[in-house]
């Protein structure tokens, strides 16, 4: 009924909109999707193999190139769950071979995925052994009839990371 015309809808069309009418546009699709899911790949294995060593810094630097290939990949994802019929008929092998890759990609991404949570757990459990530790120090000591006594701590103290060292 009303149209905004001052703003209207942006007119580009998104991946899965395109819809496969040849073999050659069956074998583009899934070719695009395989080097997109190899780059990713590439980014996941180097990240990973940071992170198992310690090089967080270095292990999430390339955040940006991550988050676009990942944008791409969950993009193609839905063109091909919307072409699925004409992939079947105009590219089957090709469709095979994607899930014989796609396979060894979710292999993977189960990998760092499990490197990422291990990397967490031991950061987490470094500050809070850290926190702990400068808790205990700051808590006084009282001396009783029988030896030192500590009072239970009224709340952890708060610790403060600075980010810009």
């Amino acid at each position: 009924m009303w149209t905004d015309t001052a703003n209207p809808a942006p007119n580009r069309a998104a991946p899965n909109d395109r819809r496969i009418a040849s073999p050659a546009d069956a074998q583009a699709l899934i070719d695009g999707l395989r080097e997109t899911m190899a780059a990713l790949e590439k980014v996941l294995t180097v990240e990973t193999e940071h992170l198992r060593v310690g090089r967080i810094n270095d292990g999430l630097a390339d955040n940006e190139r991550k988050s676009a290939l990942t944008s791409a990949y969950l993009q193609g994802l839905e063109a091909l769950k919307a072409n699925a019929v004409a992939l079947a008929r105009f590219a089957p092998q090709g469709l095979e071979i994607l899930k014989t890759e796609h396979a060894a990609f979710a292999r993977a991404i189960e990998t760092n995925q499990i490197v990422l949570a291990t990397a967490r757990a031991v950061s987490e459990n470094l500050v809070k052994g850290i926190s702990e530790e400068l808790g205990r120090s700051q808590r006084p000591q009282v001396y009783g009839a029988s030896g030192p006594q500590h009072r239970p701590a009224g709340g952890a103290t708060p610790l403060l990371v600075s980010r810009n060292l």
